[in-house]
């Protein structure tokens, strides 16, 4: 099956104080199918939401720059080389962005209705009363109780589930084909956690989209996720299946964030941690960028980072233990 989206050597940099290049993402690629989601997962400033940001180019340029190599091709058409109105086009129309943060995102002097509408006015070319009926539709769509009334309430009269729902109205208002949900459910309590992501499935069934989901909760990817890419200073280290990856997991970093997951199978004890933290991306470490922090490193590791790994190649690890198996430390 061909991908729906396509991203190949995805490079971010951003200039800083005193000649300093940071490289937050550095030659990603992925794939994302139609009709399914996929996780990406990793700790807080693995270059999540820059990726994200990156894929509808909306980093600010300066101090940021997309590297002119980067590819990211939405049905055919490298995004990268789009000029400005056809940009436009595609943020919204093609693919469309959830912020983790509806509270923030949201415009506080306008009521909800009326930043949705214009969202729908300016990719359906409605006039103000169908773009109206439009919006009334979205919300009762992500299931808004009573939209009718929704419609003119302003931000802070709804709870925070009720903005993230709004959030996703306002993102299908364009009819995307991509929808990319950044911790969506970062903000909320576990129950509407929970109904949130149910929501989301839902509308992937019933309007067949694609659905690159950020989040730092392996237990939100083995919830909802078909596949599974993990992110470690920039790179993707490993992605796969999500079944099989959360199984077995190659990569060292990927087994390490699952011994890190509270399980209720477990007695209750002291849960293992990462040890160290992740380099700043103004400096990678040579060789294997998680290679300070890694039990299982040897000398190889450090001298040379190894592309993405596997004889099979829909559960591929960057590591070297996919070619020395025998180093794996018990």
């Amino acid at each position: 099956m061909k991908p729906l989206l396509s991203v190949r050597d995805l490079t971010t940099v951003f200039s800083l104080p005193g000649g300093l290049v940071a490289r937050p993402v550095d030659g990603v690629s992925l794939d994302l199918f139609p009709g399914e989601t996929l996780a990406l997962v990793g700790e807080s400033g693995s270059g999540k939401t820059t990726l994200a940001l990156s894929l509808l180019r909306l980093i600010p340029e300066p101090p940021g720059r997309i590297d002119p190599a980067s590819r990211v091709e939405l049905d055919g058409t490298d995004v990268m080389r789009l000029d400005s109105t056809a940009l436009r086009r595609v943020r919204g129309g093609g693919m469309a962005i959830i912020f983790q943060e509806p509270g923030s995102s949201l415009n506080p002097v306008m009521t909800v209705g009326s930043q949705i509408a214009e969202t729908v006015r300016v990719h359906a070319r409605l006039d103000r009363g169908a773009a109206r009926r439009r919006t009334r539709d979205l919300l009762a769509d992500v299931g808004l109780s009573d939209p009718d009334r929704r419609l003119d309430q302003y931000p802070h009269e709804l709870s925070g589930g009720m903005q993230q729902r709004v959030m996703i109205a306002m993102a299908l208002a364009g009819d995307p084909r991509v929808l990319i949900a950044d911790e969506p459910t970062t903000a909320l309590d576990v129950t509407i956690q929970l109904q949130i992501l149910d929501l989301l499935t839902d509308l992937k069934r019933r309007l067949g989209l694609a659905v690159l989901l950020i989040t730092h909760d392996l237990g939100v990817a083995a919830r909802v996720a078909d596949r599974v890419a993990v992110m470690y200073a920039g790179r993707i280290v490993e992605s796969g299946p999500t079944a099989r990856l959360f199984q077995r997991p190659r990569h060292p970093y990927t087994e390490a964030l699952l011994l890190a997951v509270p399980r209720v199978d477990r007695p209750a004890e002291r849960l293992p941690v990462v040890p160290g933290q992740p380099p700043p991306a103004t400096d990678w470490p040579a060789g294997c960028r998680f290679h300070p922090r890694c039990r299982h490193a040897w000398e190889r590791c450090r001298g040379a980072e190894p592309d993405l790994l596997g004889t099979d190649q829909e559960h591929v690890a960057r590591c070297w233990l996919m070619d020395e198996p025998g180093r794996r430390a018990p």
